[in-house]
């Protein structure tokens, strides 16, 4: 997209610590945008994901480098308190709101995949319900009013798997509650917000190279692809500028209320707006997984990059 194509537009990205949340970030920062960054973990203090390695403060200063202007605000978007108080500072020094995207999540730590839902801890599995879906509740509840003022505003609800692709059984309780209610938020956020003009959607990245997930493989950026041989699955992955791209072509695009309601993947709006991966490949990992990790297709990864 081109320098500056949101220039003027405020951002709000809930939950823009690591992986998919800073990338899109930054990518609206490259797009223009002044975009609010929040989060729990700061240079002064931990969350409970336990990483202190990535900031919201970094993230915003990345922001800033990107070509936009990143504010760093702390906030834990279970306290309602706490969100208020974000919105009504962007309503205090910007008076707008374009673009919120509700990327709070932290939960991998909780997941016990494989365990019926009544082995399950039950304090964790309601934790995960708390990061994953009352967090974005609280978020929506109190920007939105902020948001409608104006037309043509744009809702994104980050998850994991598009409404088709969660259909089936996530291999949590839990989990699969978490994140298949941001795609039945956003269908019903696009509903609601129809009369102002504005629009919702949901959106996941596929396999994504996060900070998180990098560790786990006990590779970088530069050397990803030598944790296939950890997990053949692991050649459909995409970085975290993926998914930000698609979401700075969504915020720019003035016809993007054909979107709404709608369950979106990355790969699906890559060929829609025609952007890239860092390393100029587009991969499908939706039609991967349906057709070659869950439907016994002996296809390479390479074929859906």
């Amino acid at each position: 997209m081109a320098v500056g194509e949101l220039a003027g537009r405020i951002a709000l990205v809930a939950g823009a610590t690591r992986g998919a949340g800073r990338a899109i970030a930054v990518r609206l920062g490259a797009a223009g945008a002044t975009v609010y960054v929040t989060g729990r973990t700061t240079r002064a203090r931990i969350s409970e994901v336990g990483r202190a390695t990535e900031t919201i403060e970094e993230t915003a200063e990345l922001v800033t480098a990107a070509g936009g202007e990143g504010i760093a605000v702390p906030a834990d978007h279970l306290e309602v308190a706490e969100v208020r108080a974000v919105v009504e500072r962007i309503d205090r020094e910007r008076g707008r709101l374009d673009v919120l995207v509700n990327d709070v999540w932290g939960g991998e730590h909780l997941i016990e995949f494989g365990r019926k839902m009544w082995e399950t801890d039950l304090a964790r599995g309601l934790r995960m319900l708390e990061l994953g879906v009352r967090s974005h509740i609280i978020t929506s509840s109190c920007a939105l009013p902020l948001l409608v003022r104006n037309r043509g505003g744009l809702v994104v609800e980050m998850t994991d798997g598009t409404a088709e692709s969660n259909a089936g059984y996530r291999d949590n309780f839990y989990y699969d509650l978490a994140k298949t209610a941001p795609n039945r938020m956003a269908f019903a956020l696009g509903e609601e917000l129809r009369d102002a003009g504005c629009t919702a959607v949901s959106l996941t990245p596929g396999f994504l190279r996060s900070e998180q997930m990098l560790d786990h493989f006990d590779v970088r950026e530069e050397n990803w692809r030598d944790a296939i041989a950890q997990d053949p699955h692991f050649a459909i992955s995409e970085s975290p500028v993926f998914v930000g791209r698609a979401v700075a072509a969504l915020a720019a695009d003035p016809a993007k209320e054909r979107w709404s309601g709608r369950s979106l993947s990355s790969g699906q709006l890559a060929k829609e707006y025609g952007f890239d991966d860092v390393d100029g490949s587009r991969p499908d990992c939706s039609a991967y997984i349906s057709e070659v990790a869950l439907g016994g297709k002996d296809a390479s990864a390479e074929l859906y990059r």
